[in-house]
């Protein structure tokens, strides 16, 4: 069986006393390969690593380091069929869907290579005689990131890549269902040039994410994953004094005004609700359209288009979506469609059951929709993170304004509709971090930056752009004065506020 390790310099191989997590093939229901989960020893020597080589990995200039990025990029581009590959055997997701996996986190070490401009500090002259001010942006030292399993390439690369080009050194633990990727990541890393030990791969479980949340070493953590986690991982992190920023769950929606172009809602739903099989936090479960008659002919147009969803193994060319992720999470998305079944949701369209031939044992979910679905539902409430689309209908603008504003999560929102009002007054009074104006998942382009609100996202701070180049450097600033007096006290330092 296959054995994957952790990735620390100087450690060789793996530990056979060490916690062992299976690694399945989603499309095969087969065992594939295994994973050792390490300890808090485990991690004192990738930090150890890590405070080796940080101190000479900020003092290199900016540009020397965005030399190491570009290479990085040229090399990701170079492998990015191995890495999709390798991604999709691991976590489920169609090859083209891992592409996009891997080609949105190029975008955030794109931006990183503009390192240079991106630290450029401020600078006053004369904000007072003689005296002039400016700042400048230091790296914190050693950055950790704990990522989830949806987005393999994609997040990891969100957190390194601004956090290393910025100078600092980075740990990186990822999760233990696909930790594939993220160790090839790092291999192709130092191969760009970048320092042994700037950049590690420590797998584990809680045990590994309390020892990163404690370690006094540690400067900062970024995570993605379920609000309560996200949650704990806030406190726990901030409670050691640590500089966190914790992204969670979400129940995005979608808005369907009575003008909006039925066809490309139904189009843009197909993808954005079902694609990657529904694993995402930037997925559109919830559709609400605006009066009966929208709901209706939205229903209408659903139902054969969902049908149509081809369902295949992740290596399929012409499949929609692949296999959830474990046998576990199979039977929770099934389970929250017999809740809401329960709860009174109408079941339109039923995924439960879902087998694909010669893949019986795969972990597969047949594309589902849910009509009829009210606010009070646990359905509603929460996460499904499955191919599962419910509708909740809408009687006005007003109402369905408040559905997204008063839900616990505040990932994103998206409007349909071909009225520019309408669209300018959701956009600014919904209460969501991530607003799509005809756009079904919109997650911000690399040199803006991407975070959501209420429980989809705890700290002050968003992933990658200005954002997250701010959350991996503390600033300095500097009031500076060359006297040129003679020592007779003429030149006597004044606080400029002070006169």
């Amino acid at each position: 069986m296959r054995q994957i390790d952790h990735f620390i310099q100087g450690f060789e191989g793996s530990d056979a006393s060490a916690r062992k997590h299976q690694i399945w093939n989603p499309s095969t229901g087969e065992v594939q390969a295994e994973v050792s989960l390490g300890d808090a020893a485990l991690l004192d020597r990738a930090v150890a690593n890590a405070k080796k080589v940080q101190p000479e990995w900020a003092a290199t200039n900016p540009q020397k380091r965005a030399r190491v990025m570009f290479e990085f990029k040229r090399l990701v581009e170079e492998h990015k069929q191995e890495l999709a590959e390798l991604l999709s055997s691991e976590h489920g997701k169609v090859v083209d869907d891992a592409h996009g996996d891997v080609q949105r986190g190029l975008e955030v070490i794109e931006y990183a290579c503009g390192i240079p401009q991106v630290l450029k500090g401020e600078y006053t002259n004369g904000a007072g005689p003689g005296i002039d001010v400016y700042s400048m942006r230091q790296p914190l030292g050693i950055g950790a990131g704990i990522t989830p399993f949806n987005f393999p390439a994609m997040i990891p690369m969100w957190m390194f890549g601004m956090a290393v080009a910025a100078g600092n050194a980075f740990i990186l633990k990822p999760s233990e269902r696909d930790p594939s990727v993220p160790v090839r990541l790092a291999e192709l890393f130092v191969e760009a040039g970048a320092p042994e030990g700037l950049l590690q791969v420590v797998h584990g479980d809680k045990e590994m994410v309390d020892a990163i949340l404690d370690h006094e070493d540690i400067a900062a953590v970024s995570f993605v994953g379920s609000s309560d986690i996200a949650h704990y991982v806030y406190k726990r992190g901030v409670a050691a004094g640590k500089r966190v920023q914790a992204m969670g769950g979400a129940k995005n929606h979608g808005i369907v005004m009575p003008d909006a172009d039925l066809d490309q809602v139904v189009n843009d739903l197909s993808g954005a609700a079902f694609g990657s099989a529904g694993e995402r936090c930037m997925a559109l479960p919830v559709v609400v359209p605006v009066g009966e008659d929208t709901a209706e002919r939205l229903k209408e147009k659903l139902i054969p288009a969902i049908n149509a969803l081809r369902v295949g193994v992740s290596t399929d060319k012409d499949a929609h979506y692949g296999p959830v992720v474990t046998p576990e999470h199979k039977q929770r998305v099934e389970d929250w469609i017999t809740t809401a079944e329960n709860e009174g949701g109408e079941i339109v369209i039923d995924g439960r059951g879902f087998t694909l031939q010669g893949h019986e044992n795969g972990f597969f979910v047949g594309p589902t929709l849910i009509d009829h679905v009210t606010p009070d539902m646990e359905s509603y409430k929460e996460e499904i993170f499955g191919p599962v689309l419910q509708i909740v209908r809408a009687t006005d603008f007003e109402h369905a304004l408040k559905l997204p504003s008063d839900h616990q999560y505040g990932n994103g929102v998206a409007i349909f509709t071909r009225n520019g009002h309408a669209a300018r007054e959701f956009a600014h009074r919904v209460n969501v971090g991530m607003v799509g104006i005809n756009v079904p998942i919109p997650v911000p382009v690399s040199y803006h930056s991407f975070g959501g609100w209420k429980r989809s996202g705890f700290g002050d701070a968003d992933q990658y752009g200005m954002e997250g180049m701010r959350f991996w450097t503390k600033a300095k600033k500097v009031t500076q004065r060359w006297p040129d007096g003679g020592g007779d006290g003429s030149n006597a330092f004044v606080i400029p506020t002070m006169g």
